[in-house]
């Protein structure tokens, strides 16, 4: 506790000078401990009062230069805090008369308390400037905190510019590989326009190699006179290294990346780099020009061209990185940027042979002019397409090129980013699971136009859903299992058909006598009243979202 001495108070005016003068020492000082400091030693300027503690919320009672402990008072003081408004107020200190707990506030934040005492209440006057004073260290303490806050930011600022622009140069040095490389994939040059490309844009030899260790093309200083042959162990060990990573990796005295879709190396692509020199831009360039290998070899060995785009669509179909869907699709000179939905589809035979539905569906894809990126996937095949709604067009065209069979097509929704497509995919399959158990052999089922099906299939509590099916049809399900009847089917086409006989007959195939039966024996196993248009409504719902429940784990499956 400071000295109990009794200063003699100054003018009412000198005072107010000086405490504006200490306002302005302390406007221009950044550290709240120097900032309370300042407030407590003047304090004995200002009348008769002593210091008894600055309290400042989140850290706690600030340690000032001269100040007696007062651990035990301190905790006294805290309980007494607790029943004190914003505004500060009286309270008790041992040896006082009088205690006051001042705010430090500033523009509505409260930041603690300013503990002062007296032997006796001190004039309004003095009680003034002490509120003065707590409301200009509070204010101090603020700007102090945000000057500290925003020199934080500045250098958190300086930081993400230092790494903006270090991005921004690998961007512009990633856009002269794809320029570079693109340009020579639309010339149609071969491994040697490849190799030379390559050697431009990193200063290091090019070596391009077969499957086998082949040269077949350099880049750049070096090349030696006959080529030496690898051993075939060392190879071997060196392309299952890199299939393992799908990144360059480093072998000798060279960077090698093979070149081909997984699974199939087509050729060898190394830059020679007896140093290690070679950094994360090199390893890029060697990347992109590896890509561009893949393909060009692709097409001088007689592969497909859409082996890469099948595998660009699975990827994509699986979630694939976007940055590197695009860079594989501009190397296609295929556009991802434009929106697109999936469509599978499916041929209603069993057993049929998928590569020939692939033949049938890409020619009619073709034809029709829905895109060229096709995977196959389970036993069906996907289009992903940019195209808007040619359905009919293109079931028709897979029917004349499939022997007149019929097929079934599941159409998702439409997305703008290629990471979005694989759930048009999960949805055009939830579609076609739905057209399969009820929907018959050729109607095309699009994902956007489900409806109620739709809003089911998007519910997150699907055991809601569940138990709603089961409180609406939980009697005529467990009947058709144990007696492996159809009474829900019935039901589900009975309300579909607006409860008409003749359209239900036709629909489900059966004679009228039947139906009445049927309808009959699901009022009496249900206790459900079909003439109640509310119980009808709860009953088609349940029989919609128990198709869409069945579809939707089909779909998963």
């Amino acid at each position: 506790m400071a000295p109990r001495s009794d200063p003699t108070p100054e003018d009412p005016a000198s005072s107010m000078r000086s405490l504006l003068a200490l306002s302005m020492v302390m406007a221009e000082c950044d550290d709240p401990d120097r900032i309370v400091h300042l407030a407590v030693t003047s304090i004995p300027s200002l009348g008769r009062s002593r210091f008894h503690g600055a309290y400042l919320n989140g850290t706690g009672w600030q340690q000032v230069r001269g100040a007696a402990d007062e651990a035990d008072a301190h905790d006294d003081l805290e309980t007494q805090f607790a029943v004190l408004s914003v505004a500060g107020g009286a309270v008790a200190v041992l040896g006082e008369a009088w205690a006051w707990a001042y705010p430090l506030r500033s523009l509505g934040d409260h930041l603690g308390y300013l503990v002062v005492g007296a032997a006796a209440e001190p004039s309004s006057g003095e009680q003034f400037l002490l509120r003065v004073l707590a409301q200009q260290t509070g204010i101090a303490i603020t700007n102090a905190r945000r000057r500290t806050r925003q020199r934080a930011t500045a250098d958190q600022l300086r930081v993400a510019n230092t790494a903006l622009a270090q991005t921004v140069a690998t961007l512009r040095y990633s856009t002269n590989i794809h320029e570079r490389l693109a340009a020579v994939a639309a010339a149609g040059e071969g491994p040697e326009g490849i190799a030379e490309a390559l050697h431009e844009l990193t200063g290091y030899p090019i070596v391009v190699e077969d499957r086998h260790g082949n040269l077949r093309a350099w880049a750049g200083s070096g090349r030696p006179g006959p080529c030496p042959r690898q051993e075939h162990a060392d190879r071997e060990e060196m392309l299952r290294e890199s299939a393992r990573t799908a990144r360059p990796v480093r072998h000798h005295d060279r960077v090698v990346m093979p070149a081909g879709p997984p699974g199939e190396v087509l050729g060898v692509l190394a830059l020679v780099d007896p140093d290690g020199a070679a950094g994360p831009q090199e390893f890029t360039a060697l990347e992109h020009a590896a890509t561009v290998l893949a393909l060009r070899l692709a097409r001088l060995n007689g592969l497909a061209e859409d082996r890469l785009g099948r595998d660009l669509a699975d990827a994509l179909l699986a979630g694939a990185d976007e940055e590197t869907a695009l860079t594989r699709a501009e190397t296609l000179g295929y556009d991802l940027r434009r929106a697109h939905r999936a469509v599978v589809v499916a041929e209603v035979s069993p057993g049929a042979d998928v590569e020939e539905l692939l033949d049938a569906v890409r020619d009619a894809a073709h034809d029709v002019g829905v895109g060229s990126l096709l995977a196959v996937r389970d036993g069906e095949v996907v289009v992903l397409t940019n195209a808007d709604r040619p359905w009919p067009h293109l079931q028709a065209a897979i029917r004349r090129r499939f022997g007149g069979g019929p097929c079934r097509l599941g159409v998702g929704g439409k997305y703008d980013r290629p990471a979005d497509f694989s759930r048009s995919y999960h949805e055009a399959r939830l579609a076609l699971r739905l057209q399969a158990r009820y929907e018959g052999e050729g109607k095309i089922i699009e994902f956007d136009r489900l409806g109620v099906y739709r809003l089911l299939a998007e519910i997150e509590d699907q055991d809601g859903v569940e138990r709603f099916v089961h409180e609406w049809l939980g009697a005529l399900l467990d009947y058709d299992e144990h007696r492996r009847s159809d009474l829900v089917m019935t039901l589900s086409r009975y309300l579909e058909c607006g409860r008409g006989y003749q359209a239900t007959t036709a629909a489900l195939a059966i004679h009228r006598s039947t139906l009445k039966y049927r309808i009959q024996r699901i009022r009496e196993i249900s206790g459900h009243d079909l003439n109640d248009p509310d119980v009808c409504f709860n009953l088609q719902l349940a029989t919609r979202a128990l198709r869409t429940l069945r579809a939707v784990r089909a779909a998963r499956g």
